[in-house]
């Protein structure tokens, strides 16, 4: 919780970009189908599944499987981010969360040129 909280926080100094949350996978995927974002932000670890879960089944769905995917994991060994990223994540962040780390990665896969 004080992961999306801090999130919520850094995404909010782009007014432009609208952040949209779930407490667990299976709703993650529900508001994924309907709304389509520009990008999805997994936890590894979720309350009802794994991350990797989300992943492989907003893959298989048309609507979603375009949408550019990145892990987000208190799961920090070479092997966890290694594994992650063969699963098909497109970036694999870590917690703690590094702020410009994350809003470069964001910038990337919105296209969005960085504020100066």
């Amino acid at each position: 919780m004080a992961n999306l909280k801090l999130i919520e926080a850094i995404v909010a100094r782009r007014p432009a970009i609208i952040l949209v949350s779930a407490p667990n996978g299976l709703k993650g995927i529900e508001i994924a189908t309907q709304i389509v974002p520009d990008i999805i932000l997994i936890d590894i670890d979720l309350p009802d599944m794994n991350g990797k879960e989300v992943l492989h089944i907003l893959r298989k769905n048309p609507a979603t499987s375009h949408i550019p995917i990145i892990a987000l994991s208190a799961n920090a060994m070479r092997n966890d981010i290694e594994t992650g990223l063969k699963a098909g994540f497109l970036q694999y962040l870590t917690k703690p969360i590094k702020i410009k780390e994350f809003m470069e990665t964001i910038d990337v896969y919105l296209e969005v040129q960085p504020e100066l």
